[in-house]
C-alpha cells in the first residue's frame, strides 16, 4: 500500500492528510491502520519520528466519525504535557474536516479550565495519568462509553513513574474496548505490561527498536572539556545552514547557563525548556520555535520526545544521556516526516565510554569529525580533570566490580617497580658477595 486511499480511510481524513503534505504511508502506518481499523489490539513499537501518533489517530478518528454525546469513547494515555499538546494538534490537523471534539488534559494546566472543557462534551480525551485520575476521582470524567484506550509512549510511562496510576486506570475503565499500545522499544516491562493490558494482541514492530532513523546524519567531535564544548558550539552556529537548532543537556543548570551564554554570543535569539519551567513558557517556546522566530532552544531530556517540529535542522548533543535510549531519541527530533537532519555529538573524555555503548546500541559506529582549528582549546582544569578520574572510575566499577581504580592500578605500578629495583639491588649485591668469596 503506497498511498493513504488504501488504507480503508474516509474523504474527510484524506483531504486532511492532503493538506499537511502527506503523500505516501509510513512503514507503521501502513501495518498498524487496517489492524486497529478491524478492531485488533495492537502492540506498535517504531523509532521516534517513523508516524507512530498518526498510526492510532486515524483510524481512530475513522471509527468515532462524528462527535456523539457528551461522554469520551477514547482516552489517549502520554508520559508528558508536551506529548499531550502534541497529539492534540495532530488529533486537530488530522481531524479538521469532522465535528469531533477533543480535551487535552494534564498536570500543571489550569485544572478549572479543563473541567469546563470537560463539561462541554468531548469524543476524545488526552492525557497524563495523574491529572486524568485527578479529574476522574472528582467525577468530572465519565468512562461507560469508553470503547478505544491507547497508551502512547508506554516506555517513557513506565521510567517516570506513572505504573501506579496506569494500574488504577486499568481497573476503572470498561472490559470491552479495543486497548493499543504504542512505543520506540519493547523492554521486559513492556512485555508485562502488555500481557496485563491487551488480549491476544497483533504485535507490529518496525526496524529494531534500536536503530535510528535513516534521514538523520550523526557526526561526532571529541572535545577535552566544557570550555572547549562552548566554544565549538559558536564555531559550528556560524554556519547559516543550522538555521533551526535543538540543543540538548543533561542538568536544567547546564541548559539554563548555556542559553544565556547564547544569547551573549549574539548567536541568535534561544530559549531554554527544563523541568522547572512553567506549562505556559514552554508552549510559547515551542510556538516561537515552530514559527521560526528562534533560531534554537536549549533542552534537557523533558522535551527529548515533546516536541514534533519538522523543519528541525540540527540535534546538538552539548551532553551525552546516560540513558542511551534517549540518544534515538534526542536525534529523532529531526530528519522528521522523511526530510533529512544532522545529529552532531559533543564527547568529553569520560563521555566517551558513553559514546562506546551508544554505537554498540544502535549497531553502526558515530563518524567521527576533528575540531577545527580554529576552535579555542581550553585547558582543563585540575578540578574538572579530577571529576572525570572519578568518574571514569565509578563507571568502571559499575562494570566489573573487581576494578580497584585508577588511583590503586598506579600505586600498584609503583609499588611492582620499587619491587623491581629491590630485588636488582639484591641480586647485584648478592653477585658482589659471591666475587668477594671467589
Amino acid at each position: 500500500m503506497n498511498d493513504f486511499s488504501e488504507l480503508g480511510l474516509n474523504r474527510q481524513l484524506l483531504n486532511a492528510i492532503a493538506d499537511l503534505g502527506y503523500e505516501e504511508p509510513t512503514d507503521i502506518q501502513k501495518k498498524a491502520i487496517p489492524k486497529i481499523l478491524n478492531g485488533q489490539h495492537v502492540i506498535g513499537v517504531a523509532p521516534t519520528g517513523t508516524g507512530k501518533t498518526a498510526s492510532y489517530v486515524l483510524p481512530i478518528l475513522k471509527k468515532l466519525n462524528y462527535a456523539q454525546g457528551d461522554n469520551p469513547r477514547c482516552v489517549i494515555f502520554l508520559p508528558t504535557h508536551e506529548l499531550v499538546y502534541q497529539v492534540h494538534q495532530n488529533l486537530s490537523d488530522l481531524g479538521k474536516y469532522t465535528d469531533l471534539r477533543f480535551v487535552k488534559v494534564f498536570g500543571g494546566g489550569g485544572i478549572k479550565a479543563q473541567r469546563q472543557d470537560l463539561d462541554s462534551g468531548c469524543d476524545i480525551i488526552i492525557a497524563t495519568p495523574g491529572r486524568f485520575m485527578d479529574l476522574y476521582s472528582t467525577g468530572y470524567i465519565n468512562l461507560k462509553s469508553v470503547n478505544t484506550m491507547v497508551l502512547d509512549e508506554a516506555d517513557k510511562m513506565m521510567d517516570m513513574g506513572f505504573m501506579p496510576q496506569l494500574n488504577k486506570i486499568l481497573e476503572i475503565v470498561p472490559r470491552k474496548k479495543q486497548n493499543l499500545l504504542f512505543s520506540a522499544t519493547f523492554h521486559k516491562n513492556i512485555e508485562k505490561l502488555s500481557e496485563d493490558f491487551l488480549d491476544f494482541p497483533v504485535k507490529i514492530e518496525v526496524k529494531h527498536q534500536f536503530k535510528t532513523v535513516d534521514t538523520v546524519d550523526q557526526y561526532l567531535y571529541k572535545v577535552p572539556n566544557y570550555g572547549t564544548k562552548c566554544n565549538l558550539l559558536i564555531k559550528l552556529l556560524e554556519n547559516e545552514d543550522l538555521s533551526r537548532v535543538l540543543v540538548f543537556t543533561r542538568t536544567k543548570e547546564t541548559a539554563a547557563s548555556l542559553q544565556k551564554f547564547l544569547e551573549r554570543k549574539e548567536v541568535g535569539e534561544w530559549s531554554v525548556i527544563h523541568a522547572n519551567k512553567g506549562q505556559n513558557t514552554r508552549i510559547n517556546a515551542f510556538n516561537k520555535f515552530q514559527e521560526g522566530s528562534l533560531r534554537g532552544i536549549v533542552a534537557t531530556d523533558v522535551v527529548a520526545r515533546g516536541i514534533d517540529i519538522s523543519e528541525v535542522s540540527h540535534v546538538i548533543n552539548f551532553e551525552i544521556p546516560v540513558m542511551y535510549s534517549e540518544y534515538i531519541h534526542r536525534i529523532g527530533r529531526t530528519g522528521r516526516a522523511k526530510k533529512e537532519g544532522v545529529s552532531i555529538t559533543f564527547a568529553s573524555p569520560v563521555e566517551e565510554f558513553h559514546v562506546v555503548k551508544i554505537e554498540t546500541m544502535i549497531g553502526k559506529e558515530i563518524p567521527l569529525v576533528v575540531v577545527p582549528d580554529d576552535v579555542e582549546v581550553c585547558v582543563t582544569s585540575k578540578e574538572e580533570a579530577r571529576n572525570y578520574a572519578r568518574e571514569i572510575d565509578r563507571l568502571k566499577k559499575k562494570e566489573d566490580p573487581t576494578y580497584k581504580g585508577a588511583f590503586h592500578e598506579r600505586k600498584k605500578g609503583l609499588v611492582n617497580n620499587q619491587v623491581s629495583k629491590r630485588n636488582l639491588r639484591a641480586y647485584k649485591f648478592a653477585g658482589k658477595r659471591k666475587n668477594k668469596k671467589k
